[in-house]
């Protein structure tokens, strides 16, 4: 089994549309489509809060900075992998 996950947008006849490469023929599948609504916002349009967003009221003044540990290092990522992306389409 396979899992993929995708945001996607519903457009205003109701339908969903999904294109989704599996790089699979001729073969019977099983689908299971579990979909939740985001609400970025509030109903009138307002960004929510720190606090309802679950943070306490001063979480991000209190940590910003506090860091007082050595220098953080970002190391290096070395070279990419080099990948075929025409065999995830036939």
């Amino acid at each position: 089994m396979q899992s993929i996950k995708i945001n996607s947008y519903i457009g205003s006849d109701g339908m969903l549309h999904i294109d989704v490469p599996v790089g699979l023929k001729n073969q019977n599948v099983e689908i299971m489509v579990i979909y939740q609504p985001i609400d970025f916002h509030d109903n009138d349009d307002k960004a929510k809060s720190v606090e309802e967003l679950g943070w306490s009221p001063d979480f991000f003044e209190k940590t910003f900075g506090a860091w007082q540990g050595e220098p953080l290092v970002r190391e290096s990522q070395g070279k990419p992998q080099e990948r075929n992306w025409d065999d995830l389409f036939t």
